[in-house]
């Protein structure tokens, strides 16, 4: 359930042109004489979970928006007696907004369903989540193949994180990356620890993975352009959606022509399986940055926790590492920022991606009064917010 209140600042989250959400969440910019306006931002500076606050933003930059992003803190299952935690959602579409949509709609919902029926949260819940919201994706594909085969072609990367009893949970479908900044006891350096495994095909890894699971396709990845590609189309080797590259059925018109492979194929070529890490909290993780590759290919792990830890607030804090990242792909591009935050959303995708971030801070004091099994975060209070 959320709070009339909460539920009032949601709402426009559907419509990103909304003015009443970039009034509310995003008119300051700090309040510095001079600094350009970019109409394609959207962000909620500063909210509460139970394990802290967090800061979240997205800058568009595709002519429709891909990405989607979800936080929500309070039960993590159906159940009043389960646990507490902090769930974030990062969902960065591809081929168009459909995927990661469906995700940012589905993902929770089935987390607490197996949350519910385990009576506790794991990093089975988490795979066994993952793979239920891909059927219901495929299936709902299935379903309208003949009046929007487009569908079969849409997919999303996943990169889910989640607070619990004191125990972080990190997974991840595609090339969104999470990165934990923690505190050096002695002193006051920040370090960068990435906490997610990438699944694309540019790491040798991945490449070599590919290879090793399908060694009888010579030409499961191919260099195109400078870029490594699944089957010289799609650079991510796990997401969920991407129907004509897992199901043969969809492998055929009315599917484009630019997706149809060649040859047909037996089993799946791309997973929705995550890889899962799970670590017990300790009191120098200070926060964890999730944000779609767009951040991430402008800005490395460290400058990244270092801009956060460096800042004197908080507050807006997501804001200031998109602007960081456009700062960076404007100098790339040899264009200022100024004539950059007033290219108009399409046009702007040959400059940066779609970029979503949640900062997602960790109050010590907090996550341990929250693995008590007295603690009891009401309904009303839960937070959510939904791109």
């Amino acid at each position: 359930m959320v709070s009339h209140s909460w539920r009032k600042l949601v709402a426009p989250c559907w419509r990103p042109n909304s003015p009443e959400f970039e009034r509310e969440s995003c008119s300051s910019e700090e309040g510095n004489v001079g600094d350009e306006v970019d109409g394609l931002l959207w962000c909620r500076d500063l909210g509460h979970h139970v394990h802290g606050e967090f800061s979240m933003a997205v800058i568009q930059a595709n002519a429709e928006l891909e990405d989607y992003s979800q936080l929500e803190s309070g039960p993590m299952s159906f159940s009043e007696s389960g646990p507490q935690g902090t769930f974030v959602g990062i969902y960065d579409g591809h081929a168009g907004p459909e995927a990661a949509r469906f995700i940012n709609s589905h993902l929770f919902e089935n987390i607490k369903k197996f949350t519910s029926a385990d009576q506790e949260m794991s990093a089975n819940v988490i795979k066994r989540a993952y793979l239920a919201t891909e059927e219901e994706l495929l299936s709902q594909v299935r379903r309208q193949w003949e009046i929007i085969p487009r569908m079969a072609s849409v997919g999303s990367c996943c990169l889910v994180g989640i607070v619990c009893c004191g125990v972080l949970y990190v997974a991840n479908a595609g090339d969104s990356r999470a990165v934990l900044g923690k505190q050096e006891r002695a002193g006051k350096q920040i370090l960068a620890v990435q906490l997610s495994d990438e699944h694309n095909a540019n790491l040798k890894s991945v490449r070599e993975e590919l290879q090793s699971l399908h060694p009888d396709d010579p030409q499961i990845v191919v260099l195109k352009h400078q870029v490594w590609r699944v089957k010289g189309i799609i650079q991510v080797s796990r997401s969920i959606g991407d129907a004509y590259l897992k199901r043969p059925e969809f492998n055929k018109p009315p599917l484009l022509p630019k997706f149809l492979l060649p040859e047909p194929f037996e089993k799946p070529i791309l997973s929705a399986e995550p890889s899962i890490v799970v670590q017990q909290l300790q009191p120098e993780d200070s926060f964890v940055v999730f944000a779609s590759d767009g951040l991430w290919e402008h800005l490395s792990n460290q400058e990244v926790v270092e801009l956060v830890h460096s800042s004197s607030s908080r507050n807006g804090i997501a804001r200031k590492l998109v602007k960081a990242a456009l700062k960076e792909a404007a100098k790339k591009r040899e264009v200022r920022y100024s004539d950059l935050v007033k290219i108009d959303r399409g046009v702007r995708r040959h400059f940066h991606d779609d970029i979503s971030v949640i900062v997602l801070f960790l109050d010590s004091h907090l996550i341990s009064h929250s693995s008590s099994s007295s603690v009891s975060v009401k309904a009303g209070e839960s937070s959510r917010a939904d791109w």
